[in-house]
Formats: C-alpha cells, sequence, structure tokens
C-alpha cells in the first residue's frame, strides 16, 4: 500500500491528510492471506465492523474504488476474490463472513451489483468482468424480475435487506410483493449498459443488451420519477404519494445515467444540494431531512460518505462537477474533523457535524453506535 499511502500525503487539502493517511493505513491493515474461497489475498470490511471479519457486499466495491487508481493489482485481486465465489446460477453472493476455518454466505440472496464500476477501472480483465457479468444478470433476470416491469430486491419481500440498507423507510408499512425498486431497477440497469459496453469493446453481439437497458431506462424516466418531488421512487411509492418518502436511494437512477438531463438536473439541485433535503453539513442525509421519518438512526438520516461518493459521480456523469465537488468538500472536511477527535474512520457520521457516538446504529441489538475502523464505507 506503499502508493497509495504516499498520495494521501499529497492529495486535497492539507486538513485532509491525517485522515486520508490514516484509511491508507487501515486499507494495509485489512489485508489477510488468501484462504478458501479466496484466490488471492483478501480485505476486510474493517477491523472495527462489529460482526467481523467479513468480505464483499458493497463494502469491497468501495474498498477497491479507494485504491484502484494507486493500488491496481490489489485492487484486481479484491475484484477477483469477490467473484470467486459466484455460484453456478450466476449470484455473486453479498457478505462471506469468516468464522474460523469455515466461509459462509446466504446462497439465496446478493448484494447491490456495483462492482462493474470498479471493474471497469481494470480493462485488462474484461474477457473476465464480462463473463461474470453476464452470468450475474442472468441470476437477476430469473430471481429480480418485478412484476410488469424493472427488478427488485429482497426488501420488499421479507424485509432481509438485500439493498444494504437496512431498515430502509421505503419499506415501512408498504404492502410486499415483487414491485420495482427504484435501486435495484437502476442497479440491473447499469449492469445491461456495462454489458453492452463491454460486449462492443470484445466484439460481441451487445444488441440484447442495448435492448433491455433501453427498456429499462424509459421505464426508470417515465414510470419511476415524480414531477412533485423532482426525484425518482419505488414504482409504489410513485402510485400511493401516502407511503412516498425520500430517501437517497431515488439518486441512483442519475448515478447509473438512466435519467434525463432535465430529471437529472431536479435531482441534483432540488434534493441533493438543497440544505433542507440531503445537503446537511455533511452530506448526504440517507433521508430527506424534511421528511417526517428523518432520524439520526443508521440508514434513516445519517451521511454514510460511500454514498456521498455515488451522489457526486451522479453529478459528475450529467456535468454537474462544482455540485458534485461541494458535496465531496464537505464530507471531506467533516471526516477530517471527527478523526482529529477520535482518531478513526466512522461507519456512518451525523449529518449536522455532531459527534458520530451520538448516532444510533440498531437500537435493537447490542451495537448501537457507528463502528469505528469501518473501511467499507
Amino acid at each position: 500500500m506503499g502508493a497509495l499511502r504516499r498520495a494521501a500525503e499529497t492529495l486535497g487539502k492539507p486538513d485532509w491528510r491525517a485522515v486520508l493517511g490514516y484509511v491508507a493505513d487501515l486499507h494495509a491493515r485489512c489485508v489477510h492471506p488468501a484462504r478458501p474461497p479466496f484466490p488471492h489475498p483478501w480485505e476486510e470490511i474493517g477491523p472495527g465492523y462489529c460482526y467481523g471479519p467479513a468480505f464483499g457486499h458493497w463494502d469491497i466495491v468501495h474498498a477497491v474504488l479507494d485504491v484502484v487508481a494507486f493500488e491496481p493489482e490489489h485492487a484486481r485481486m479484491q475484484l477477483e476474490n469477490n467473484l470467486a465465489a459466484q455460484q453456478e446460477d450466476g449470484l455473486v453472493p453479498g457478505s462471506i463472513w469468516l468464522r474460523g476455518d469455515k466461509a459462509e454466505w446466504d446462497s439465496a440472496a446478493g448484494h447491490p451489483p456495483v462492482w462493474p464500476f470498479a471493474a471497469a477501472e481494470l480493462p485488462q480483465r474484461l474477457e473476465r468482468w464480462f463473463e461474470a457479468l453476464v452470468r450475474q444478470i442472468g441470476w437477476f433476470e430469473t430471481h429480480r424480475k418485478a412484476d410488469e416491469c424493472g427488478f427488485f430486491y429482497t426488501d420488499i419481500l421479507t424485509h432481509d435487506w438485500e439493498s444494504g440498507v437496512d431498515e430502509g423507510i421505503r419499506f415501512l408499512d408498504v404492502r410486499t410483493g415483487p414491485q420495482a425498486c427504484v435501486d435495484a431497477t437502476a442497479h440491473v440497469f447499469a449492469l445491461y449498459d456495462f454489458a453492452a459496453r463491454w460486449a462492443r469493446q470484445l466484439g460481441r453481439d451487445a444488441a440484447p443488451f442495448e435492448a433491455h437497458a433501453a427498456e429499462l431506462r424509459g421505464f426508470i424516466q417515465n414510470e419511476l420519477f415524480v414531477d412533485e418531488t423532482g426525484f425518482f421512487h419505488d414504482i409504489w411509492a410513485v402510485r400511493d404519494p401516502a407511503v412516498r418518502c425520500l430517501a437517497f436511494e431515488g439518486m441512483w437512477p442519475v448515478v447509473v445515467g438512466a435519467a434525463t438531463a432535465e430529471q437529472a438536473h431536479r435531482v441534483v439541485h432540488d434534493n441533493l444540494l438543497d440544505p433542507a433535503r440531503f445537503f446537511s453539513r455533511h452530506p448526504i442525509t440517507t433521508v430527506s431531512q424534511d421528511d417526517a421519518r428523518f432520524e439520526l438512526r443508521c440508514w434513516r438520516g445519517p451521511a454514510w460518505n460511500s454514498m456521498t461518493y455515488w451522489a457526486a459521480r451522479g453529478c459528475a456523469r450529467y456535468g454537474f462537477n462544482a455540485a458534485g465537488a461541494s458535496l465531496l468538500e464537505r464530507a471531506l472536511d467533516d471526516s477530517a474533523a471527527q478523526f482529529a477527535r477520535t482518531g478513526t474512520v466512522w461507519e456512518f457520521y451525523h449529518p449536522d457535524g455532531g459527534r458520530p457516538e451520538d448516532v444510533q446504529r440498531k437500537p435493537h441489538t447490542p451495537f448501537n453506535t457507528p463502528c469505528r475502523d469501518y473501511l467499507g464505507h
């Protein structure tokens, strides 16, 4: 991790250098020798993770995105580790739990499939990435196709939180069933979009992937956007304003490029940059501050730096570079301030710049404060 550590000494504001250096060192501390199912040394979510040691979910993708520009070989190995346990049916496991000599995971549920965003930075392995991607698309088409159109996560069926957003407010008092979730639908759109792009690069037939992407793009633009809020929502919330909420997952169509230019402008400027909604002192809030269900608890209000990163990517995709920079600068400023006070990086942060220790995690568990030294987010 020498290159990452050296980069941390020069990037950004001087006030950021200490926390960036700590994160670089934390990456090095989190690497363990290869063991089944991993063919390479593997990087855990973080030594402070309350349920660790663990690997996977979208945490490893965030860790790869941290290092890919400076440690591409390590990034490649982590992506290959992530895909090493891919099942015959195409499922890429979510969290992999390493307990003693055993590696365990849920063989029926996956995780947000955002790994192609990192894999795109390592095109020398394109054949490997494409093969895994096509198989994963097949799993989503078989197991997560929604009624009518779009895709869903098991959150809407069993509250198992396959989306990675545990106890998210979007699923409170909502009828269960295979209804189109805005995040799942946007994520699968991205899979089709990457598959089409990679197929063209490899000289394969891209037409089927292009057709599926076009279908989902039309569905997202025409059926999941609400003009009243200037935001994207799950299909049930579009149709029933009584259960509609403003949760950050509505930004995903902008992140993946499925929104129109006008829709993206409204998501960014009417929502992500609105101080009454998501643009807190430490952005972005996971739930809009003017939503009645906002609270200082895990995914119901606090700020996760990983999600601020995705929001900034969405801004940049549509040319709103200054907006993305504002989000990142605020998040880094407060992360550095909290590091100066506590000497650690946190799983998530108080959106008003308060103490992370004062934010609830999961009140019904023994772990009700954000984890320290949590690298995955």
